[in-house]
This record gives structure tokens, sequence and C-alpha cells, in this order.
């Protein structure tokens, strides 16, 4: 069976990456991944970031960068991670004023298309990384992701499906990363399991939220090991034309993070992947 490379998105290991970045890069390749997916650079330079992986041997696909971050100086950013040499960068994450329906979204959608721009004279893709928010309905009808999609022009931004969010939307992954065909270079691979109506979903990520009264369960899981039908999904990815699928897993609870990636890995090893 064809394959694809299999990268990790570092921050499913950050504690270990801020504790030892080298040493912890050295752990991701001996497990069998071919390449990273950046979130945040760890307190070293783009300089040093590039000759740590170089030097273990592991590629700098993408990177995660806030959309912030990125809006506050597009040109300096960019050329940053351009140094280190990833091929996307990511938007990982839209802040509640910036969603879809707000009265800013509009704004935002220009400003990424602005970004995109910068990212292309670079020779970098801009990816969006969704979540489930992106899922409410716009006025005509779109989901908020599509609206996004239809709005900027491809060769401006690509995806980035994340599974997990998907799924938690109500939708099928198989069926997203099949309606972008070749606008999905790269697949976030995110296995959990789920009961009821859980409402801590986004403190699991970092996110604060009002507290509330919990009718249900909700928790991360290494890919293969939670409800996600993965063989169907990375069949899909590559009928779409993806170059990576990326294991990303949020939280490891009690089991060590950097188990749980190397569980993620034996998993798709497995399937010949």
């Amino acid at each position: 069976m064809k394959n694809l490379p299999v990268a990790v998105q570092v921050y499913s290991v950050r504690g270990d990456a801020e504790k030892d970045f080298k040493g912890t890069m050295k752990k991701i390749k001996e497990m069998g991944y071919a390449d990273v997916e950046l979130a945040g650079l760890y307190g070293l330079e783009p300089e040093e970031v590039r000759a740590v992986l170089e030097e273990v041997g592991l590629v700098p696909v993408s990177a995660h960068v806030p959309f912030a971050e990125l809006t506050a100086d597009m040109v300096g950013t960019v050329a940053q991670y351009r140094h280190i040499g990833v091929k996307y960068i990511a938007i990982p994450y839209l802040t509640e004023e910036d969603r879809p329906g707000t009265e800013k979204f509009p704004e935002n959608i220009e400003t990424i298309k602005k970004l995109g721009r910068v990212c292309a004279d670079a020779g970098i893709t801009l990816l969006y990384h969704n979540h489930d928010f992106e899922f409410v309905r716009m006025p005509n009808g779109q989901y908020g992701l599509d609206y996004l999609y239809s709005e900027v022009p491809a060769d401006l931004l690509q995806t980035e499906l994340d599974i997990c969010w998907v799924k938690v939307a109500g939708e099928e992954p198989v069926d997203y990363v099949k309606k972008y065909a070749g606008r999905a270079p790269v697949v976030h691979l995110k296995d959990f399991y789920k009961e009821g109506n859980p409402e801590n979903m986004y403190e699991l990520i970092g996110i604060e939220n009002e507290k509330k009264a919990q009718t249900g369960k909700f928790e991360f899981r290494p890919v293969g090991h939670g409800m996600q039908d993965m063989p169907s999904i990375l069949a899909a990815s590559l009928d779409a034309g993806a170059e990576w699928v990326v294991v990303e897993q949020d939280q490891s609870y009690d089991t060590p993070a950097l188990t749980a990636v190397q569980m993620s890995r034996d998993y798709l090893a497995s399937l010949g992947w």
C-alpha cells in the first residue's frame, strides 16, 4: 500500500520539548517519524531550530503560528519560518472574537488573503487548522469553514483538516477530506473518545471556559486507540492528494506524552505507514 510521510505535531510533546528540544527531537526520530510540525520555537532562535532538526534528520514540514503573531509582523514572522525551512505555515486557532459569525470575521478573511500572499512570496503555503467552532452556519447557509475556503482562493490558502474536530462537529472526516481533494496537503490525525455532551473539550487544549456541570466524557487518545476509522481516513487522504499526515494529541493524561506519540506511530506502522 502506498503511504505518506508521517509527521508529529511538537505540541503533542511540548513539555519534553521545552525541557530538552534536541533530546526530544532525537526520540521522535527514533520512533520512526519522518518529519515534525512546529508549535513555537521553545526559546531557541530560528537558526538553532533548523540546525537541531538538520542534525537529527527531521524535516520541519510545517509550523503552527498564532494568528496574532502572524498579523503583527507578516513579513518578519514568515521570514523566520522560511529560514527554518518549513513548507507550510498554519493558522492554528482563532480566538472567540475572531471566529466565523463574528463582526470581525469578514476583516479576518481579508487579512488571511494578505497573509497568504506574503507566504506565497516567500515560497510557503498558508494552511488553516480547524476546530469545531468553524462549523457554525453563515447567513448563506455554509459552514464558516467552507465559507472561509470559498472566500480565500486556493492559491492563497490550503486546508489542514483536523479530523478530531471535524468529527466532534458532527461531520464525517472521510467526507471532508474528500471534499477538499487537491486542497488538502496536510491532514491532522487525531483520535479521541467521547460520550454524551462534555463541556470540557477546550479546557483540554488549554482554553479556559466557564465552568459547567459535566454531562459526558471527552479525552484525546493515541491514533488508532479511539473512535476514529483511521484506515478509511488514511485512504481518503491518499485519494485527496495529501502530501503529509500529522499525528497530534493535545493531552496524554496519565500516559507520558512521548509514550502516547510512540503508540500512535506504532499503530500507523502496523498499517504499513
